[in-house]
């Protein structure tokens, strides 16, 4: 069976764009706006590893929460960042997609690909009209 978990935010023309691409391909995943709804820091770990990336390296620095907890300062210890993001999840970059091929942060949009569990089988176009070849 063919399903998908995205962390997503409607405001992101890149999570609408995942989504969309997720369902041209026939999978209506699980959509968790993780505003809302953001992981606890077990499930935040465990999307960290899956990804072999660092809290950093998907860490959003244009929001204000960034410079209002001084994250910029390299010294913080992942649990330290970790757990800003648990409390402060529009840190966190989006969209995080899960398949049973793997964990995303699918940005370029285009990384989705690398784990979708079917085919791109006909062009996929973006919001902004870029093509997406099968």
């Amino acid at each position: 069976m063919n399903t998908a978990i995205i962390y997503h935010n409607p405001k992101c023309s890149t999570s609408r764009n995942a989504l969309a691409l997720l369902r041209h391909v026939g999978i209506e995943p699980t959509i968790i706006h993780y505003l809302d709804t953001p992981p606890d820091e077990t499930m935040l770990r465990d999307l960290l590893a899956k990804m072999q990336r660092s809290p950093r390296e998907i860490m959003r620095t244009d929001v204000d929460a960034y410079s209002e907890h001084s994250l910029n300062d390299t010294a913080l210890s992942d649990d330290i960042l970790i757990s800003t993001m648990v409390r402060e999840p529009s840190l966190i970059n989006r969209p995080i997609v899960v398949t049973d091929k793997g964990v995303r942060l699918c940005r370029p949009l285009e990384s989705l690909l690398e784990i979708l569990p079917v085919p791109l089988m006909r062009d996929f176009i973006k919001e902004n009209g870029d093509i997406i070849a099968a």
